[in-house]
């Protein structure tokens, strides 16, 4: 499939440093060539929160290249589907164009996460956890669809 004509999924959240970074992560590694799955938030934190990076990396996924960048590189070009994984991106998601489709599935930020080290590393892990469930999911359905195009 070449590039032109895969549909790009943009994942939004406010700093695009940790739940944003995970879906794109488990899309990326599911979807394959499928999709062009990108990540953005509406304030960038400017980093990727290392827990995120080493919890991915348990679960045999390296999002350590991955960059916090701000949802505006994106409002110039085609956006298939929008999903917002926390409500403050939600709420200042604008449309895209070309914007098909819009999902809002709402997750814990494990960087507010309080507690000791492991408490705070197994929250990480939690949230990873059910991230993965919904978008390994979404990912398989989507597979379907395009299969039957």
């Amino acid at each position: 499939m070449s590039t032109t004509t895969k549909p790009t999924i943009l994942i939004l959240c406010t700093g695009n440093s940790c739940r944003s970074h995970l879906g794109e992560g488990f899309l990326r590694a599911a979807l394959d060539d499928a999709a062009n799955v990108q990540s953005a938030g509406s304030k960038p934190a400017g980093y990727v929160h290392p827990l995120a990076i080493k919890v991915m990396a348990e679960v045999g996924i390296d999002i350590s290249a991955h960059r916090s960048k701000p949802l505006t590189e994106f409002l110039e070009q085609p956006v298939h589907t929008v999903i917002t994984v926390c409500g403050n991106a939600d709420q200042a998601c604008p449309i895209f164009p070309g914007q098909l489709n819009r999902h809002h599935w709402p997750f814990f930020d494990p960087a507010k996460a309080t507690g000791s080290d492991e408490e705070i590393l197994q929250c990480f892990r939690n949230v990873r956890d059910e991230m993965r469930r919904v978008f390994e999911a979404y990912a398989a359905g989507l597979k379907d669809a395009l299969k039957s195009r």
